[in-house]
């Protein structure tokens, strides 16, 4: 059976990524951190998209758990492959970098960044004897461009566009693509916050995007037919930075 893992897959971004892989015939490894009843209702979407899937609890950031849970998981479902990665779990905790404290910037790079390497870590090794997968890494606009109040945001997700560059070199003679998405301004719990009102004026669509748009592009990249495409990042922004 084939498996398609997605990290903070419970809600927002991650939940809609979850549901797109399932239309596409994948088994869906669901990870969550604490919200269970998100996560369930997760589940329930998948099933209704017509697939199948379970739920994965462990917190990204915490290498012991990942280990215990990931390998342990890996080992109990030999008939199952683990095809398609998206790291999506990260926090954000915004504040000017002069007030920042210690566990602001730690908390935030070790669940974006540090995520990242103990989830790929372990499945990029099954991927590598099966010769084949797709690693899709969720990172953001604050990535790429900088965003004020966002010091440790930013380092985490540009940490993971250089890594995937370097990733996407050292596994592509076994069929395996890494490609990495960055999304702009989404309706989520993230954004809820921000006056979509006005700041719609600054993105040339003039409106802010949705979880299922994004979720798209990690279809397109989660693809067989994208094999020839890797190292990537591709923004879903509507035009606010390219």
């Amino acid at each position: 059976m084939n498996c398609a893992l997605v990290t903070g897959g419970s809600r927002g971004i991650g939940s809609a990524i979850c549901v797109k892989l399932a239309t596409m015939g994948y088994h869906v490894l669901i990870n969550y951190k604490g919200n269970r009843e998100k996560a369930e209702a997760t589940l329930k979407a998948v099933n209704e998209a017509g697939s199948s899937g379970e739920l994965l609890q462990f917190d990204v950031a915490n290498r012991e758990e990942v280990q215990r849970v990931l390998t342990g998981w890996i080992e109990a479902n030999s008939d199952k492959i683990i095809e398609v990665l998206v790291n999506n779990a990260g926090i954000k905790d915004d504040v000017l970098l002069m007030w920042m404290k210690d566990e602001q910037w730690d908390n935030v790079l070790d669940t974006s960044l540090g995520g990242f390497f103990n989830v790929t870590r372990i499945v990029v090794n099954s991927m590598l004897r099966q010769r084949y997968g797709r690693i899709i890494n969720v990172v953001s606009l604050s990535g790429l461009k900088g965003l004020a109040g966002q010091t440790n945001y930013s380092a985490a997700k540009g940490g993971i566009i250089a890594a995937t560059k370097a990733l996407a070199q050292e596994v592509g003679k076994r069929n395996i693509t890494v490609n990495a998405v960055a999304p702009g301004f989404i309706k989520t719990d993230m954004t809820a916050d921000i006056d979509e009102a006005q700041m719609k004026q600054l993105i040339p669509v003039n409106r802010f995007g949705t979880p299922e748009e994004v979720a798209h592009a990690v279809g397109f990249l989660a693809s067989k037919e994208s094999g020839y495409i890797t190292g990537h990042v591709l923004s879903v922004n509507g035009g606010l930075y390219t």
